[in-house]
């Protein structure tokens, strides 16, 4: 009887001991570069025809609502490596996902800063939730990405 394709043959990797504590290098890199999309569809709708600013609007918003979900998704993930976050952290994921859904389906001059205000709420959320998971030194750079997103996404919605 062979394996199953959909079965791994090998076991996963375990788990690390403890998260990082600070980002490295790739981290930084990465979240750095998550950034152009932010930077470049803020700079494009200042700049391109009428005909075309919707659709620019329109790739914002749904990277911006993308981003948003992830920052919720992070919740979920340190639930499931059995760090102390309470249920309403669970909760604070998926409310956040769906919100991020409805204001992608909004008009851009409206769900651009919702979304704007959403990345806000997600830092400070993460500002109490990181420290009781070890994760204080990520901060710094939460702030800095959270920051140009959510003059990108105010900038990108004044145009709309």
């Amino acid at each position: 009887m062979s394996a199953s394709p959909l079965l791994p043959v090998d076991p996963p990797p375990p788990l690390p001991a403890r998260l990082p504590a600070a980002p490295d290098e790739l981290a930084l890199r990465l979240g750095y570069a998550g950034l152009l999309p932010f930077g470049f569809g803020a700079l494009l709708s200042m700049v391109v025809r009428a005909d075309v600013q919707p659709y620019v609007l329109l790739s914002l918003a749904v990277y911006a609502g993308i981003i948003v979900s992830f920052l919720g998704g992070i919740h979920w993930a340190l639930a499931m490596l059995v760090l102390a976050v309470p249920h309403r952290r669970l909760w604070t994921g998926v409310t956040l996902s769906l919100l991020a859904w409805v204001s992608v389906v909004m008009p851009p001059a409206s769900g651009l800063v919702i979304q704007a205000v959403l990345l806000i709420a997600c830092y400070l959320i993460d500002r109490r939730v990181y420290p009781a998971a070890g994760l204080s030194k990520w901060l710094t750079l939460r702030f800095r990405l959270t920051a140009v997103a959510v003059l990108s996404c105010f900038l990108a919605a004044a145009q709309a």
